[in-house]
């Protein structure tokens, strides 16, 4: 099951974060965006390869100590295809590297359509009797509002090539509660009920740790559903973003852990990718000062879920 190979790494490194790759063109260095701007002209081709220049870098100086990276699709779709050929090298580049990488494409459809994402996201697309990976990633978001409608056609694809995803149950903006805390006629809220249908999709998809190819999506900006959700479904693995640019602390995690500090994976974008402008330091050492506050963010959550 694909998240035992996460696991595997997070243990490795003792490490439970993962680097968001949600780069804009304001956050890569003038050096790099200049080299380009000086070959392309100020053209989407000159952006994308910015981009990927700027996300080699991070990945250089983060894959020894960061088990995972999740590259936001939104982020590649606004330079065009150009931007979509940057995402589809920088995740095989981050595998390359031996990280782990989740797509963070929140895709959601039913059927065929949601046949195709999977097939694309995670599968092998079909050329002439060719079985070819598209994007290849190793998990993906997912929005399950349309039920098991639009998770059955991801399972099936998990099952057979060893993937995962991560359904959007507790989301970490400030309007969630909009939706996802209104109580049901069960007397059950709609993010817990969406909890529970994770926990039963898993079930097809078992792990060794214990925690099953279904995870869920819980923001580190709402502790106490971390702690709850956690409590009343220890076979979900969660992937917990808002902590840092956010406003997610540290302390509020630890409800998201079991007893052996596993079970879930935090995530960091700005704060990483955009380290070395807090720093102050030269632009020529943002990879390395990624890696600083990668490691800071390491040792600032293991302190206390240790």
């Amino acid at each position: 099951m694909s998240f035992n190979r996460l696991i595997d790494q997070i243990v490795a490194l003792d490490n439970p974060t993962v680097a968001g790759l949600d780069p804009k063109l304001e956050y890569v260095p003038t050096y790099i965006r200049e080299k380009y701007e000086a070959q392309y002209g100020k053209t989407l081709e000159a952006a994308a390869e910015a981009l990927y220049e700027f996300n080699t870098g991070l990945i250089d100086a983060l894959c020894d100590v960061v088990p995972a990276v999740k590259p936001q699709m939104a982020y590649y779709e606004m330079y065009g295809w150009q931007g979509v050929r940057t995402f589809d090298r920088t995740v095989k580049y981050a595998q390359e590297k031996g990280m782990y990488v989740i797509t963070d494409g929140k895709r959601n459809d039913i059927g065929a359509t949601m046949e195709a994402y999977a097939t694309g996201h995670l599968g092998l697309t079909d050329v002439e009797g060719e079985s070819i990976p598209a994007f290849g990633a190793d998990a993906l978001t997912v929005n399950g509002y349309l039920g098991i409608d639009g998770i059955k056609p991801l399972l099936k694809v998990c099952a057979a090539q060893d993937k995962g995803i991560f359904v959007l149950v507790k989301t970490s903006n400030p309007s969630s509660g909009e939706l996802q805390d209104l109580t049901l006629s069960t007397g059950e809220t709609v993010y817990s009920r969406m909890a529970a249908m994770c926990d039963e999709w898993g079930k097809e998809l078992p792990g060794k740790y214990g925690f099953t190819g279904v995870g869920a999506v819980v923001g580190a900006t709402y502790p106490q559903q971390l702690t709850e959700i956690r409590a009343a479904h220890p076979s979900i693995f969660l992937l917990v973003p808002g902590y840092g640019a956010q406003g997610g602390g540290a302390k509020g995690l630890v409800g998201a852990f079991n007893s052996d500090g596993l079970g879930a994976i935090v995530n960091s974008s700005r704060a990483i990718m955009c380290a070395y402008k807090k720093e102050g330091c030269d632009e020529k050492d943002y990879a390395g000062a990624a890696r600083r506050e990668a490691l800071r963010m390491k040792d600032d959550i293991n302190s206390v879920i240790k």
